[in-house]
């Protein structure tokens, strides 16, 4: 992971939280014109604000396909690009209305966890003492729990009829690698002069870490965001899979469930239809992998390649 150069921020923000989502936003963006340089990155980041853009207006402005049963398991065609599902559903409709929901799950569930992460590492590392080793031994505790399996089975026991509620089970598991991260930060930068002079000057806690300090980790934290979303589309497209969350609606999870108990494997004609959903995670997964590696080299000077 990049090393960041640290810097006094002597900013002051009437709003801590928002302070540092502010500069983490900043970041972003001088991380995109930097980014200019790495072509690959740059391609992957406009194919993600494109399939952004597509997943919340194609709901809009394609119709929910409803069943023709007379087209079962059709090949694709000119009428149907990608073939047709159980139902003879149009595919290509569901995978173009199938991002909202898994992005929007995603995209919360990580500033949830980052939000939660930056706030109690800060917190643990700053005051220290009891409040530190309490803060700390959970995070070691949820750290030697298995993710997906204590997420399923929270899932199966909880009545997750919102994506949001799902986004936040999905954070509440996914905070403390960050949170340790953090804290070794902190550790390290609340010994640096400008803290010890907003200290001198009774600036307060909330002051102290929220403007002095976590702005200078501004890289890192955009990295795990965005490193963070794509753990947090494996989890509910897993989740959709065995059935563990409502499946309702269009959404690639939802899709590959239906695939799966509908036995499509056994239809020659439904490769597109099971593979569709597959092609999407996974470009754009790969997509959100390269804008982080771009992100690294952008916001650490000394991994660019020369030339």
């Amino acid at each position: 992971m990049a090393t960041t150069t640290f810097t006094p921020n002597q900013t002051p923000g009437s709003n801590p939280v928002g302070r540092v989502v502010g500069d983490v936003i900043g970041g972003a963006r001088s991380a995109m014109r930097v980014m200019g340089y790495n072509k690959a990155g740059l391609i992957a980041s406009w194919f993600l604000i494109i399939v952004v853009i597509v997943s919340f207006t194609a709901p809009l402005v394609i119709p929910e396909p409803g069943p023709d049963y007379a087209n079962i398991y059709a090949a694709p065609s000119a009428a149907h690009l990608l073939g047709t599902d159980f139902q003879g559903s149009d595919v290509l409709a569901q995978v173009l209305r199938g991002g909202e929901v898994v992005l929007v799950v995603a995209a919360v569930a990580a500033l949830l966890s980052v939000l939660i992460s930056i706030t109690f590492g800060a917190l643990s590392a700053y005051i220290g003492g009891a409040v530190d080793s309490f803060i700390t031994g959970l995070a070691d505790v949820v750290l030697t729990i298995p993710n997906f399996p204590l997420l399923a089975v929270l899932a199966a026991y909880l009545r997750l009829n919102n994506p949001i509620l799902l986004a936040l089970l999905i954070a509440v598991l996914g905070w403390p690698t960050l949170l340790l991260s953090v804290r070794s930060q902190v550790l390290s930068l609340k010994e640096r002069d400008y803290v010890e002079a907003a200290r001198a000057l009774d600036l307060g806690t909330p002051h102290i870490l929220f403007n002095e300090i976590l702005p200078n980790m501004r890289a890192y934290i955009v990295m795990y965001f965005v490193t963070s979303m794509t753990g947090a589309i494996y989890a509910q497209v897993g989740l959709y899979l065995l059935g563990f969350a409502p499946l309702a609606g269009d959404n690639w999870g939802i899709m590959l469930n239906l695939a799966w108990y509908r036995g499509a494997i056994f239809f020659k004609n439904s490769f597109w239809y099971i593979m569709a959903p597959i092609v999407a995670i996974s470009v754009v997964q790969f997509a959100m992998v390269t804008v982080t590696r771009s992100l690294e080299e952008a916001f650490n000077p000394r991994l660019r390649k020369e030339g």
